[in-house]
């Protein structure tokens, strides 16, 4: 059994916001797999497709550790087999990096993750949200919606993720590092 969990903030104010790019994933991943979310029992929603469970915390982004733990609990999963998905200020909007370990990097999301979990050996999806505009402070461009004119790269970008989520769950991590984390220009590039 594996876990995939898209991380983002709840509710109607940060629906549009670049924090928000695991949740775009994972989002379009259930809707590409025909699934529906159902509640967890815990502080998430979940979808499960076979030996898959597509997760959404329903805590805010700063408590995701939470719900990653009540899940990894309740449906007894190891910790090599969950996928987290998430924005990555550092890295420039039309790349995305796998890894398989490493610290927060200032991500609240990821740190709650590393901490509740009591582990850095966490795989992870890293999706650049870097662009050209002002990105200080990041507290203020992580809570804010892309410009209009990255829609498109945005777009491309979660159908980009949901591939090298499909190639994961049939290929190792290293694997997957391999095929998707090429050094492509993104939109700072």
């Amino acid at each position: 059994m594996k876990i995939v969990a898209g991380l983002g903030n709840v509710g109607n104010k940060y629906c549009n916001t670049k924090h928000n790019f695991g949740f775009w994933v994972i989002d379009e991943f259930v809707i590409n797999r025909s699934l529906k979310y159902k509640a967890g029992k815990g502080n998430y929603i979940f979808s499960k497709d076979g030996k898959l469970i597509c997760l959404k915390p329903t805590t805010y982004m700063n408590n995701s550790g939470l719900a990653l733990l009540e899940a990894k609990q309740y449906f007894d999963i190891d910790i090599n087999n969950i996928l987290i998905v998430y924005d990555d200020i550092d890295l420039p909007l039309g790349s995305l990096r796998f890894r398989t370990s490493g610290g927060s990097g200032g991500h609240r999301g990821l740190e709650s993750i590393i901490y509740q979990l009591k582990t850095e050996n966490i795989s992870r999806l890293k999706i650049g949200i870097a662009t050209q505009e002002i990105m200080r402070p990041s507290e203020k461009y992580v809570l804010s919606p892309f410009n209009k004119k990255y829609a498109k790269k945005k777009n491309e970008m979660i159908d980009k993720a949901c591939d090298g989520i499909n190639y994961y769950l049939t290929h190792s991590i290293n694997e997957t590092m391999n095929k998707f984390n090429k050094n492509e220009k993104g939109i700072n590039g």
